[in-house]
Parts: structure tokens; C-alpha cells; sequence
């Protein structure tokens, strides 16, 4: 079967807790494919591994930010866990690069087992300070995971300078066919807290949609950088308290 590189006209909203409360709702683009395919359908803006206005990289992902591996990684940290029921197809969903620009706060990749259930995903995450973590996902028992469950993990990794590394994750992830939906929910006990959501439709990705996108969100990746910035400012303002930034942890992927 053809595979075809989708778009996910993501809505993303973001609560904070805590002491300091904040909101922010942005429309973000993302891009969905598998990332073993030979050679993956897709409109002439787009580009796999190749200079286009919209494209995605292998050395952008699994692995060091800019030596990444793309999906030889996950195969890699897949057997390094025992994690024989993904077998099956791998999928990436990340911002792509627009017009060279990369920058991804979290992408995802959904592994599949041969029956074609979701089985492990890996929350790939990057900071501003150029650093990166990944967060395995899964049953221990590898069972499919269902849309209603929550999957677990300790948060060890700088994100925001303005929360603690304390605390942990909980995941829900609802893939289907013609969407997608992702729920973390972020506690630190008393301290600091952020609710994020993350979900939109999937349609296949044309040269139409990169075009409206580029209108109506102009600068990809470039716009999510400054987002980030801008937010980060109004906790400033507001009283959060600054944290500077620790060494990255040892290990890619907890």
C-alpha cells in the first residue's frame, strides 16, 4: 500500500497551575508519515531528506538534535527494551522544517505491531537550549494502547525554565485514522503544574494546505519559537519564578 504523507491541523492548548496560572490555544502544523517508506507520496512543496518549503529530516530526529537517525533509532531503542510486540510500522508526527527552519518542542513516534495496534510511542522532546530527551511509552505487558489509557513517566528533563524537574507525566494518546488527540498532564505535587493537549484531523498533505498554512501561520517552526518566547515572557511578568538550566540527563530515553 501507497504511503501518504498526511497534515494534522493541530489545536494545541496549554494550562498552567500552580501559583502562577496561565492559558495560551495556538493552531499548529504538523505532518504525519511513515517513516520507513521507500519512497512516501507527497506534493512537490514538500520534501523528504531534500530542500523544499516544507520538509522533514532523518538528522532531525531519533537521536541528537542535527545527527539524528530517524527510524533506525527507534528500531535500536525498540530491541534495546525488549519491545518485540512493535514489529510493525513506524510513524512520525512532527513539525516540519519550513523554508530550513527546524524546531521541534515534541514529536512523536507511533509504533504499531504487525496487527496494526499502537503499541509504543516515544515522546521525543526538545528544549530551547538545544538539549533533548525522549520518553518511552508503553504497557508493560506491551498490550495495544487503548484510547482511555494513561501511561505513565517521571519528568527528568529540563523543558520550561519556569517549572521544576520533579514531578512526572501522564499520557493519553487517541490515534485513528481521520485524527489524532494527545493529552499530558504534567503535576509536581504542590509545585508547579501544565495541562497540554494536542489534537486536530488528518487529511493528506497537498500544495494547497502548505500554501494556507504559510498565509495563515506564517514561518512554521520559526512562529512556534516565538510563541514560546512570548509566553515565556508574560510568566515572567507575572511572577514565575526563573530556574537556570541543569545539565541534560545521561541517558536519550527514560
Amino acid at each position: 500500500m501507497t504511503s501518504i504523507v498526511e497534515h494534522v491541523r493541530g489545536q494545541t492548548y496549554h494550562e498552567r497551575h500552580g501559583a502562577v496560572r496561565h492559558k495560551l490555544h495556538h493552531t499548529v502544523d504538523y505532518v504525519l508519515m511513515d517513516a520507513e517508506a521507500p519512497d512516501p507520496t507527497h506534493p512537490s512543496l514538500f520534501g523528504y531528506n531534500e530542500k523544499k518549503v516544507m520538509s522533514v529530516w532523518d538528522a532531525d530526529h531519533g537521536g541528537p538534535r542535527g545527527a539524528g537517525q530517524g527510524a533506525a533509532w527507534v528500531r535500536q531503542v525498540l530491541a534495546a527494551h525488549d519491545l518485540f510486540a512493535a514489529k510493525g510500522r513506524i510513524e512520525l508526527m512532527t513539525l516540519p522544517r519550513v523554508m530550513g527552519h527546524e524546531f521541534n518542542p515534541v514529536s512523536f513516534w507511533l509504533c504499531y505491531g504487525k496487527d496494526e495496534a499502537l503499541r509504543v510511542v516515544i515522546a521525543e522532546v526538545s528544549n530551547t537550549f538545544g538539549d533533548r530527551h525522549s520518553y518511552l511509552c508503553h504497557h508493560p505487558d506491551q498490550r495495544p494502547i487503548g484510547r482511555a489509557d494513561i501511561l505513565t513517566a517521571t519528568k527528568i528533563f529540563h523543558v520550561s525554565p519556569f517549572q521544576p524537574i520533579a514531578g512526572g507525566y501522564r499520557f493519553r494518546f487517541d490515534i485513528r485514522p481521520d485524527k489524532v488527540g494527545i493529552w499530558i498532564d504534567y503535576s509536581a505535587g504542590d509545585e508547579e503544574g501544565l495541562y497540554a493537549t494536542l489534537t486536530g484531523p488528518r487529511r493528506p498533505l497537498t500544495n494547497w494546505t502548505i500554501v494556507k498554512s504559510m498565509v495563515r501561520r506564517p514561518f512554521g517552526s520559526r512562529r512556534v519559537l516565538a510563541l514560546i518566547h512570548w509566553h515565556a515572557l508574560w510568566l515572567f511578568l507575572k511572577g514565575a519564578k526563573y530556574r537556570r538550566r541543569p545539565e541534560p540527563p545521561a541517558e536519550e530515553v527514560s
